[in-house]
């Protein structure tokens, strides 16, 4: 393993997005790839965050129970606990960085897990956050 990546949760959440083909295929193209090349990394809010993603609305994504299994497969990643610590890196950041205060608690806890790179949609791809390059794996 050369590095660890950051996975957010947009990443995953393609994995059950049925309306986008192409991301779907993408996702699961980045995610096996990088497993064999990184350390992949989320953290307690991307679990939180995927459970809601994909059983919010009149039609989710996923039923509760295939979500759940979602979270479990997610928690054989390095795990990073949300704690009062990196909340309060993540406002920090959130500030300096002028991100909303969830952007800025997941660029806290990919620092605080020594990520090299986050893949995520949500940021500007090449910048670099905390110390941490972001990529969108989808452009």
């Amino acid at each position: 393993m050369s590095d660890r990546v950051f996975i957010d949760t947009n990443v995953l959440a393609y994995l059950f997005d049925l309306s986008e083909p192409e991301k779907r295929a993408r996702a699961d193209e980045i995610l096996q790839r990088e497993s064999q090349l990184s350390e992949l990394v989320v953290s307690t809010q991307v679990l939180q965050e995927l459970y809601v993603t994909l059983t919010r609305g009149k039609e989710p994504m996923a039923p509760p129970d295939i979500a759940q299994q979602a979270i479990e497969a997610a928690a054989n990643y390095t795990v990073i606990q949300v704690d009062v610590g990196l909340v309060l890196a993540g406002i920090t950041i959130s500030r300096n960085a002028q991100l909303s205060f969830w952007d800025g608690l997941i660029m806290a806890s990919a620092a605080s897990a020594g990520c090299a790179r986050i893949l995520t949609e949500d940021l500007n791809r090449g910048q670099i956050i905390a110390g941490v390059q972001v990529e969108n794996p989808f452009v």
